[in-house]
């Protein structure tokens, strides 16, 4: 019997007996049972995963993954491809919403490149030269078998190394022209859900760019039709940066660290690696449902509820580095509160 795939190897369990400490402590809380809603949620489910009673989140991390997409050749981006390299600038000039919102809230910020058309050789960015951007889906598969081992791989060495940095949490970003298009094709295709549901403007297209970029994936999914697993269709319509942040999302669940899922490129990401290693749906919160109209049907597959809903549409993490402050008060009023007896006040009538 051969060996599973890293993938394939168990996720780190959540602590039930943490977690029945944490929904002990809500209960005793000065405030009626319920009443901070979603904030009690999340501050238990984090309880659960990092095995304490009161959970912290001063050590997160923000991993920004960045590709080129070779199905730009279609016309389904409003922006040249050339600025997927020159993002990854900005993001290392602190110019980006990520950057600041990194800065801010003191959070590590990292930027790899798995493969852009152009060289970027920009100091402070980690290259990973998985090759020179993806090729066009709809010819044949956007990467092989080869690149997209090696694009997962990358994240999950992102998410072992920042285990070992004691990291609390992750937040995946993404950059790459063309990747809703991508995104777009991933959810056709694990979704099984209408082309028109999914397909929107993404950074800008009018009605005609819409129409090529339905037209696109479309051609690749006739093109690619088959009985496939979730690895299959990563491989032949995803990019470079999204088997990075898969992989990083795997390598989390596997460590035992919080990922905080951005917009609609990573939640596709995400079902991707809950399709791999079901496990890994332990590991994830929700930042936000965004505007693409992709995001909610894979939200709902998910069965996630996401924290905000603000009409974003940026990625690069930005919606989940809004959302951590959220986070951060969830754990301070979970471990800041009084409990009834400590406040000396009257619990509920029995």
């Amino acid at each position: 019997m051969t060996d599973l795939p890293w993938w394939q190897q168990p996720c780190r369990p959540l602590d039930a007996t943490a977690e029945a400490a944490a929904c002990a402590r809500q209960a005793q809380l000065t405030k009626p049972a319920g009443s901070l809603g979603l904030l009690e949620t999340l501050a238990v489910r984090l309880a659960a995963q990092q095995g304490r009673e009161k959970p912290q989140l001063d050590n997160v991390w923000i991993a920004i993954f960045a590709g080129d997409h070779g199905v730009v050749a279609e016309g389904v981006s409003a922006y040249p491809q050339a600025v997927t390299v020159q993002m990854l600038q900005n993001f290392l000039a602190g110019g980006a919403a990520i950057s600041v919102l990194a800065r801010q809230q003191n959070a590590h910020l990292e930027v790899h490149n798995l493969g852009t058309v152009a060289p970027a050789n920009l100091p402070g960015v980690a290259e990973h030269g998985v090759a020179a951007g993806t090729a066009n889906f709809i010819q044949g598969p956007a990467m092989t078998t080869a690149q997209c081992d090696a694009a997962l791989a990358v994240g999950r060495d992102v998410a072992v190394r920042a285990a070992a940095e004691g990291c609390q949490l992750l937040i995946g970003g993404e950059m790459g022209i063309g990747n809703t298009t991508a995104a777009s094709a991933l959810a056709c295709a694990l979704l099984g859900v209408q082309l028109e549901q999914l397909v929107g403007a993404g950074t800008g297209l009018d009605s005609d760019g819409v129409r090529r970029k339905r037209d696109a994936i479309q051609r690749a999914l006739a093109l690619h039709a088959g009985e496939r697993d979730a690895y299959d269709w990563l491989q032949r319509l995803g990019g470079l940066e999204i088997a990075a942040l898969v992989g990083a999302y795997l390598g989390c669940a596997q460590q035992g660290i919080t990922v905080l899922v951005d917009g609609v490129i990573c939640t596709a990401a995400a079902l991707i690696a809950v399709r791999l290693n079901p496990g890994v749906a332990d590991w994830l919160l929700f930042a936000h449902s965004g505007a693409e109209p992709g995001h909610a049907p894979l939200l709902a597959a998910l069965d996630a509820q996401p924290i905000l809903q603000l009409g974003m549409r940026l990625g690069e993490g930005s919606g989940a580095g809004v959302a951590l402050p959220l986070l951060r008060l969830a754990c301070a009023l979970h471990g800041e509160m009084a409990t009834f007896a400590e406040a000396a006040v009257a619990g509920k009538l029995a």
